[in-house]
């Protein structure tokens, strides 16, 4: 049977994620309309001296938020934990010539890890974040999606399932593939139901005071950071050769670990000729510090039948995925749903196996759905 937020909010306590933005306002405004115990926390984080920091501002506007819904107001101070296991291991993997992808870490070891940790310690029966997702029941999947034609809010027994956002274009599904049961039980998506024009009127209909404030954008608490700038503080550039598919010299660039599959920035062509259409970065020699580049970037050396790639550190959230099923999955955030079939190695370990080709980055999260069930997913090797 299902379980509304009405069912589970009597003298439940909730801790939410305020960010000083409005996915956040309007999750805490919904769960304090649905009668839970609201306390607004706001996450302090790492930034680089170097980098513009606008930390105090967005602190100001969720204390804003906070004072207006009359609910009390934190500050976790989990810089160090932001600085270890995300700031240091983008710094790292770039360095190993990888792409990685620090929001999916800031999701797991900062929101739903220290900050999720801290919040129970503390007292709260959940905890809740404005992203665009959702939890489902994996036995009872008819009443679900009736659950979402209704837009309410609920939340289920164990086992749960995550969906995607019911907004396409604002769906973080992707970034929350390393969530597990246990957390699941104790986190809320308020606003996961809803389009974000949706958010956006129930903002101004709440009169919430960043009802007007644009989105935020870029990594995860850093925002639109230049990422190759960033990178040049902690890792030195080394000027190495760009070639084509012949391996003919046609270029310089700065380094490869700067670089990422797919990017047609970042080098420089000096062989040209008046034909010469746009190149794409297709491959990337780290030991020899060489980028491979095409005016055409899907012919990365795959097989003209499949292409197979080899995930690490897999999290399957509510069932493993089987042979000979079809799936779809994402290899970079918003990007095509890609159809697939899984197969499971290790208990950390699977292998994605694609119809046609597809230009992919170690490094990067490689995410698996069901329709839009987020099964969980793993790291590219």
């Amino acid at each position: 049977m299902l379980r509304s937020l009405n069912s589970i909010m009597k003298n439940k306590t909730v801790f939410v994620g305020l960010s000083g933005g409005v996915d956040s306002a309007v999750s805490a405004a919904l769960l304090k309309k649905q009668g839970f115990e609201v306390v607004g926390v706001f996450i302090k984080t790492w930034h680089p001296d170097f980098l513009e920091c606008n930390e105090e501002e967005e602190r100001r506007d969720a204390m804003r938020v906070a004072a207006f819904l009359d609910i009390p107001f934190l500050t976790f101070d989990l810089e160090k934990v932001y600085k270890k296991e995300v700031g240091d291991y983008m710094i790292s993997e770039y360095k190993k010539g990888h792409t990685p992808n620090p929001d999916v870490m800031c999701n797991k070891e900062v929101k739903f890890g220290a900050f999720l940790k801290k919040a129970l310690a503390m007292g709260a029966d959940f905890v809740a974040t404005g992203h665009y997702a959702r939890l489902g029941q994996a036995s009872r999947k008819l009443q679900v999606l009736k659950v979402r034609k209704e837009k309410k809010l609920y939340k289920l027994d164990e086992p749960y399932e995550l969906l995607t956002g019911l907004d396409p274009a604002k769906d973080q599904a992707y970034f929350l593939w390393t969530l597990r049961q246990e957390q699941l039980n104790k986190i809320l998506f308020p606003v996961g139901h809803l389009k974000k024009t949706e958010v956006r009127k129930l903002a101004t209909k709440f009169k919430l005071p960043v009802a007007e404030k644009k989105d935020s954008q870029g990594i995860c608490f850093l925002g639109a950071v230049d990422l190759k700038e960033f990178l040049k503080h902690y890792i030195k550039e080394k000027k190495g050769k760009v070639v084509n598919t012949k391996g003919e010299i046609i270029g310089w660039h700065n380094g490869v670990v700067f670089s990422t599959l797919g990017e047609r920035h970042g080098f420089t062509i000096t062989k040209k000729s008046p034909n010469d259409r746009a190149y794409y970065v297709i491959g990337k020699d780290v030991k020899k510090n060489i980028l491979i580049v095409s005016q055409d970037k899907k012919i990365l050396g795959f097989s003209q039948n499949s292409f197979y790639l080899l995930l690490k550190n897999t999290n399957w959230i509510s069932e493993v995925p089987v042979d000979n099923k079809t799936y779809t999955t994402q290899i970079r955030y918003h990007g095509e749903f890609l159809p697939c079939k899984i197969k499971i190695k290790t208990k950390t370990t699977a292998e994605v196996i694609f119809p046609k080709p597809a230009l992919v980055a170690s490094g990067q999260s490689c995410v698996v759905y069901d329709g839009p069930v987020c099964l969980g997913g793993g790291v590219i090797i």
